[in-house]
């Protein structure tokens, strides 16, 4: 991955003091939106909207509070730039393979579980579950966002100007698995995995110096963890609508009530897809990671050696020698012929 060439340590300082605030920031916004939601919901009586409320609110504080704490620091950059949401030709391609990557490990992920006989789905595809499951559609869709800005988006970067990109992603990810610690039915095992996937995640940004793969994985691993498979994601089974799967067996090979984030093939199905993610960027890291290259030198004039000037010199072409014309004043011709030929043409002779 693409390093970051050392920093005074006064800047350093002071982009691990911007990284401070973001992190503030992040806990703040959160209160703010869950205590909006939940005021929202309750006044319009919509329940069931209570959580795409939350992640909506949370998603916008996220946004342009980053973009606030950029341009105060430094007076650059938007949304985009400070959000590392950049506008790209090849954004919808970068996000549709890390859809397919998320989706991907996904299925690998469940496939000891379904061949030991540990999933049993029920099939539920009322219009009410195709309304809830549309809902949860959209609310996974801004939650991965917002989890990727937070934790890979503005603080990630101040954090990698800081310490460097290794160190950064240790740090952010041990954050990110620490968070998780606190969610229903988590353990030692399932904080481990998430750790990992937080050093997945980092490493789509690394890579790509942007959230639109990263977001596509994020997005297309709980989309189908919890709506297609619907086993509980991150120990949360609020999403499970059309597809409600009760797990058996081992814990350790399911993930229990946590979920696929718990179960220790996933740790293997995570290594694996920082393989994948490696090559499937290569082209991303190649346009987007490394400066271009430009000329920056003072100019050097050096005059050549005595001896090579000789050389010029005694190797010179010999100048040019004009020839001028050799056709004779005087007539070519006898006198006598030259007269029978003027008396032929009737011409007047000459004297």
């Amino acid at each position: 991955m693409p390093d970051t060439p050392p920093q005074p340590v006064t800047l350093r300082s002071f982009q691990f003091t911007l990284f401070l605030t973001g992190v503030l920031w992040i806990a703040a916004a959160g209160n703010v939106a869950t205590h909006a939601a939940q005021g929202i919901a309750t006044r319009l009586n919509l329940p069931l909207c209570e959580d795409l409320l939350q992640q909506a609110f949370y998603l916008f504080l996220l946004l342009c509070g980053f973009a606030g704490i950029g341009w105060i620091s430094t007076r650059n950059g938007g949304i985009r730039f400070n959000n590392a949401l950049p506008n790209r030709a090849t954004t919808l391609q970068e996000w549709s393979r890390g859809a397919a990557l998320g989706w991907a490990m996904l299925l690998v992920a469940v496939l000891p579980m379904t061949f030991a006989g540990a999933l049993h789905p029920q099939l539920s595809f009322t219009l009410s579950s195709w309304g809830l499951a549309a809902l949860s559609f959209i609310t996974l869709l801004l939650s991965s966002l917002a989890l990727e800005i937070a934790f890979r988006g503005y603080i990630f970067r101040r954090l990698i100007t800081a310490i460097g990109p290794v160190t950064a992603t240790i740090l952010i990810s041990f954050i990110y698995a620490l968070v998780s610690s606190y969610r229903p039915y988590s353990s030692p095992l399932s904080v481990a995995v998430t750790f990992f996937m937080g050093v997945l995640f980092s490493l789509a940004y690394l890579r790509t110096h942007a959230l639109w793969l990263g977001w596509g994985m994020h997005f297309a691993w709980s989309a189908a963890t919890s709506i297609l498979i619907g086993l509980p994601l991150a120990g949360f089974a609020t999403y499970n609508t059309l597809v409600i799967t009760s797990v058996g067996g081992r814990d350790w090979l399911t993930g229990g009530g946590y979920g696929p984030e718990a179960a220790p093939l996933t740790l293997l199905v995570l290594c694996g897809a920082m393989i994948v993610l490696y090559r499937i960027s290569r082209d991303y890291a190649w346009n987007y990671t490394h400066a271009p290259i430009t000329p920056a030198a003072y100019a050097v004039v050096i005059a050549p050696p005595a001896a090579h000037t000789a050389m010029e010199a005694a190797a010179a072409p010999a100048p040019l020698v004009q020839i001028l014309s050799t056709t004779p004043a005087s007539p070519s011709t006898l006198p006598e012929i030259e007269e029978h030929l003027r008396a032929e043409s009737n011409l007047p002779p000459t004297d």
